[in-house]
């Protein structure tokens, strides 16, 4: 009969674990279409500066540049969870990184004349420790709403933390799921006792 007990124990617990692990989303940035002229001028003048690359600006400029700085645009993505700031870039050469919030220490602004006359800015996440393990530096170019974009995520991190210290952990919205898991625990451990005292 305690194998019965310990069954249901472990599938409430199960239960209770993946809904710890699950992360809501809070937010998708959208991306600024003018990357891509920023991204095809930005590049052109970088052939140029480098005078070897100076035959490669006609093709550049011919399609090859369009084509490629199109994937480019498209394979931006940048996701506010409850828990993590997640971005990926690249369409050849993929790049995916996930901050978790609580490492996050600021976001700052870059400005350049170029970024300027596009209405654009780079957005800076600036981690804690910087190191390989907390998660680089994380520079997100052309997001729409920048200043909105980083007050979200300054609450989201502000919501986490306030989360943890209260002990509520990462999914102390989910207090409905704890009383479930601990309503079954008990049914569980009520029948244990009933058919104990049926058997006496």
């Amino acid at each position: 009969m305690s194998g019965v007990l310990d069954d249901n124990i472990g599938v409430a617990s199960d239960n209770y674990l993946r809904g710890m692990s699950q992360e809501n989303t809070l937010m998708r940035a959208e991306f600024n279409p003018a990357i891509r002229t920023y991204l095809m001028f930005y590049i052109a003048f970088m052939l140029l500066v480098t005078v070897v690359g100076i035959p490669l600006i006609v093709i550049w400029f011919l399609g090859w540049g369009q084509w490629a700085i199109g994937k480019y645009y498209r394979s931006l993505q940048c996701t506010l969870t409850d828990r993590h700031l997640q971005f990926s870039k690249g369409h050849f050469f993929k790049t995916e990184k996930t901050i978790p919030l609580e490492n996050i220490q600021d976001l700052t602004f870059i400005d350049n004349p170029l970024l300027k006359y596009f209405d654009m800015r780079i957005l800076k996440v600036e981690t804690a420790g910087n190191s390989a393990q907390t998660g680089a530096d994380m520079k997100l170019i052309g997001i729409m709403d920048a200043a909105g974009f980083k007050k979200q995520v300054m609450l989201a991190r502000d919501q986490f933390q306030e989360r943890r210290m209260t002990g509520g952990g990462p999914a102390a919205s989910g207090g409905d799921d704890v009383v479930e898991v601990l309503r079954e625990i008990h049914a569980s451990i009520e029948g244990l006792r009933k058919e104990l005292a049926d058997r006496e």
